[in-house]
């Protein structure tokens, strides 16, 4: 993830230029028939872009592994850099629509009966975020490394020197919840701040959407959509630092005053199953893991075990459960 200081430099020339019993059944998401892997469609994270080297040494990663494999690298502009901006800026709703837009035209995609998606840091719950709101052509396996499912209750410090940062840190902080904090900053989207939990609720543009965290019912789509993944799989950094708390990659809530962490069987999102996640656990579909060592140390060993294991041909269904 990219420094604080760049992201507000973005936003100032911005600013400047506009101002349990028996479990329901349900029909099982089927892989093709033939022997070739389902297509691949990966999501970066913060201050990468589609084109970047290490994100595209993915494709050959998994064109080793699962020879055969089609791979998409989602971008918000076909132009690097504008691709770079968009991880700090834009509108995350709006992000998620063109997103579900290109991948339902794209002229590979478009014709696969499933797709198996993979996300990196942020990427991981904006494809989430794609499966809920659109799922056309539908996921297969959702696979995530270091992802905020729970959000952020830290923004990255500033540097010592770093005086463009200071100086909006504050600014940040007092309007985080403004329209214009909310619909513009990316990792403002996903935000949420135990301390004040009202505030979240009234005013986040995405993340208090897509964990179904508004009313008594949230929105059903996006909890019968999740329920047709076959597996999802979240990775967690051990010794993540960048992401406050880690443990967000795994839906756990954190309480910054007592750091105590309460995981996801404790929390009512699963109790009362909001988004579909209990269900899958009950399924054996949902799946939590570690990697040792800092945010996005990923080895190609690792990433080549992660796609033989869960992106292979014909991916064994749950259908014995």
């Amino acid at each position: 993830m990219a420094a604080l200081g760049e992201i507000f430099t973005i936003i100032l020339g911005l600013i400047s230029y506009s101002f349990a019993g028996l479990l329901p059944q349900r029909p099982l998401l089927r892989s093709p028939q033939s022997s070739a892997p389902l297509p691949l469609v990966v999501w970066h994270g913060l201050g990468d872009n589609y084109k970047a080297e290490g994100l595209r040494s993915i494709g050959d990663i998994a064109e080793k592994a699962n020879p055969g494999t089609y791979t998409y690298f989602i971008r918000l502009d076909e132009d690097p850099s504008s691709d770079r901006t968009a991880t700090f800026l834009g509108n995350l709703t709006e992000q998620i629509s063109k997103v579900c837009n290109d991948l339902a035209t794209h002229r590979v995609l478009s014709k696969a009966s499933a797709v198996n998606a993979l996300g990196f840091s942020q990427g991981g719950q904006f494809l989430r975020a794609y499966v809920e709101r659109c799922n056309h052509p539908p996921v297969h396996t959702l696979v995530t490394f270091g992802s905020q499912h729970n959000g952020i209750s830290e923004f990255q410090n500033c540097g010592e020197n770093d005086w463009v940062c200071q100086s909006w840190d504050g600014y940040l902080k007092r309007n985080t919840w403004s329209h214009f904090v909310q619909s513009r900053l990316v990792p403002a989207q996903y935000y949420r701040d135990p301390e004040d939990l009202q505030g979240y609720l009234d005013n986040s543009n995405f993340l208090a959407d897509i964990n179904n965290e508004r009313g008594d019912s949230g929105n059903a789509t996006y909890k019968e959509n999740l329920k047709k993944l076959e597996r999802f799989v979240m990775y967690m950094f051990s010794e993540d630092v960048t992401v406050v708390p880690k443990e967000s990659a795994w839906f756990a809530d954190y309480n910054k005053t007592s750091g105590e962490v309460t995981w996801l069987k404790e929390r009512r999102i699963y109790k009362e199953d909001w988004l579909g996640l209990k269900w899958l656990d009950e399924y054996k579909r949902l799946e939590y893991k570690i990697v040792e060592g800092k945010h996005m140390q990923l080895s190609e060993e690792l990433l080549s075990d992660t796609f033989r294991q869960y992106f292979g041909a014909n991916p064994a269904s749950n259908e014995k459960i």
